[in-house]
């Protein structure tokens, strides 16, 4: 079952029973459920977040909104895991399968919320760059607005070096190589993927690829290499031929800066026991 529900509340009451008399198919176990999965939005003036609470009292004014998708709420993904934690920031696995937020339809398959979770709340989260759901790898979190907006400018000053490792289609050709980037345009904007081959299987017909990104298009590495004839293996979106039992063959492995803060130089690779290619 799939619906969304947007209501207008017009009399002071508690949240869950708005909700059930406004999706009266769904009981309040579900409704329940779906509020502690961050799929219920609720708004008072300025104010818009996640009700979780289903004895919250709602005011006349408020609104809510529903989204229930079943399937997806009863979807499930292997745990984030903590590589670092520093005092205004932290370094996440992200693994295959979760987002790296949520969305309107719920956040309990998120990076943001696990690592909100993993502190109770008592540490403020903020995401400062994506990875697509389908892909696994390393993610940084900031933990204060000053370390968010520190990093933020970081990235878009290019000060925060991050290398991909990706299995290709195929065997590049010499030429390919020998330039050793690709600088297709992408949503009418100039952007750059540095790359160098690692290793060719003649018995996956594949290619181990490092990649750097200079620019940041939304799924630039998927969308280049298959551009390129060498789509990434497991990529269900972008070329053919390309299928992978194992999913997406694309992992963020290293991150490196200079801390904003001890203005000391920081580097972080994926532990071997988290590599996926």
């Amino acid at each position: 079952m799939k619906l969304t529900k947007k209501l207008q509340v017009t009399e002071a009451q508690q949240a869950i029973e708005a909700l059930v008399a406004a999706a009266p198919q769904l009981s309040k176990g579900r409704l329940k459920d779906a509020m502690n999965k961050g799929a219920v939005l609720w708004r008072r003036g300025k104010q818009n977040k996640r009700m979780r609470r289903a004895q919250a009292d709602l005011l006349p004014g408020d609104s809510l909104e529903l989204n229930y998708d079943e399937q997806l709420l009863q979807r499930s993904c292997d745990p984030a895991v903590l590589i670092h934690e520093a005092r205004g920031y932290s370094v996440w696995f992200k693994p295959a399968g979760m987002l790296s937020q949520g969305n309107e339809w719920g956040d309990h398959l998120a990076l943001l919320r696990f690592a909100e979770l993993h502190w109770q709340g008592k540490r403020q989260v903020f995401l400062l760059h994506r990875l697509d759901r389908e892909a696994s790898g390393l993610v940084l979190i900031a933990h204060t607005k000053q370390a968010a907006a520190a990093f933020s400018l970081m990235i878009q000053q290019h000060k925060i070096e991050k290398e991909y490792r990706i299995e290709v289609k195929g065997q590049l050709s010499d030429e390919l190589l020998a330039e050793g980037q690709l600088t297709a345009v992408l949503d009418d904007k100039a952007c750059t993927t540095e790359f160098e081959l690692e290793s060719y299987s003649e018995e996956h017909r594949s290619s181990i690829i490092r990649v750097k990104l200079i620019t940041g298009r939304k799924h630039q590495i998927r969308r280049h290499f298959a551009l390129a004839g060498h789509p990434v293996m497991g990529d269900p979106a972008y070329g053919s031929g390309n299928k992978n039992e194992q999913g997406l063959m694309l992992q963020a492995v290293k991150l490196k800066f200079i801390c904003p803060f001890r203005k000391t130089a920081m580097e972080f690779e994926l532990p071997a026991h988290l590599v996926q290619l």
